[in-house]
């Protein structure tokens, strides 16, 4: 469960003195892009209503906020450039984020820009073929289900924003991650996994835009690294999560 909290900063500023807000908010900006404990940030203007704005802080927790932040050195700058301001807020609370998110569909899924279902069935198809018949990867797979590879089509689907059908059939990420349990596996057959998965995008038929593959061979170096961890003899099962979610950004950094 994310610790993240929201800052909501709801302002009334007179037209007269917005280009001077703006300003001075642009100034302030470098003291949370500075700090450790900010996540990210950004200030909106309302179209109604040109008075109103709205600063969203997204802090790494709210002591994070009160207790690190505000107890810095940037804090003092950060104050001294929206002080003349502060009679102006109408609003200011932290805020916890719920399960209810989600993207609309102005922006499809990874999953669907790769062809649904029947795009990563063919890759698995492809890949596992190519698998089979490398001298450093088929010591790994000896025994390979039959179903492995729509099982992986499946759990791909998932991750990319497709149906929960790996999970519902199978499992969430641990399930995944028990698979690799024991196989100590390589940095070099690391590396050729990831060589051969994207040879089999291309012979696939994967779509080859810069911005799904980059997203693309980001799960995949993302993955395919935790699987090895995973695979090591000092390995621990992680605690129970959910099949991850990929998107067209990238991941945040891990923090434990």
């Amino acid at each position: 469960m994310t610790t993240q909290t929201v800052e909501y900063i709801r302002y009334r500023i007179p037209e007269d003195r917005s280009a001077e807000f703006l300003a001075a908010y642009t100034r302030a900006a470098a003291q949370l892009a500075a700090a450790p404990e900010c996540l990210d940030y950004e200030l909106a203007r309302s179209e109604e209503d040109f008075e109103h704005f709205i600063l969203r802080i997204t802090w790494t927790s709210s002591e994070a906020h009160l207790k690190g932040f505000r107890e810095s050195e940037l804090f003092a700058d950060f104050l001294a450039e929206i002080r003349p301001y502060i009679g102006n807020i109408e609003e200011m609370r932290h805020y916890k984020p719920t399960a209810v998110r989600g993207t609309g569909s102005a922006v499809p899924t990874l999953y669907a820009w790769a062809g649904g279902a029947e795009a990563f069935a063919r890759l698995t198809s492809v890949f596992y073929d190519k698998v089979l018949r490398d001298d450093l990867l088929a010591p790994l797979f000896e025994g390979l289900a039959a179903e492995h590879a729509s099982h992986v089509a499946l759990w791909l689907s998932e991750v990319f924003g497709g149906p929960p059908a790996y999970s519902e059939t199978q499992g969430g990420h641990g399930h995944m991650v028990a698979k690799h349990f024991g196989k100590n596996i390589t940095e070099a057959q690391r590396r050729r996994w990831v060589n051969l998965v994207q040879d089999a995008a291309d012979e696939a038929g994967l779509p080859a835009d810069a911005e799904f593959r980059s997203a693309f061979l980001a799960y995949v170096e993302w993955g395919t690294r935790l699987a090895v961890h995973f695979s090591g003899p000092d390995a621990t099962p992680p605690a129970e999560q959910p099949v991850p979610k990929w998107t067209w950004g990238a991941m945040p950094p891990y923090q434990g």
